[in-house]
């Protein structure tokens, strides 16, 4: 993978989780989540997120 990969995949995955975190944000407004749920989805979400950034970064070649 080489940088410029891994910048377009990262803005990639940046726009999915901004578009999770409306949807997210969407359903507790309608009442279909309750607080505690979005903030257990978010955490889930974002430990997702630096999991598939640390394998990215290890695959980046010089």
């Amino acid at each position: 993978m080489t940088q410029s990969q891994r910048l377009k995949y990262s803005i990639l995955i940046s726009l999915v989780v901004l578009g999770i975190m409306f949807g997210l944000s969407w359903l507790q407004n309608t009442g279909a989540i309750s607080e505690k749920m979005f903030q257990y989805i978010a955490i889930g979400v974002a430990v997702v997120v630096v999991v598939i950034n640390g394998m990215m970064r290890r695959k980046v070649k010089p």
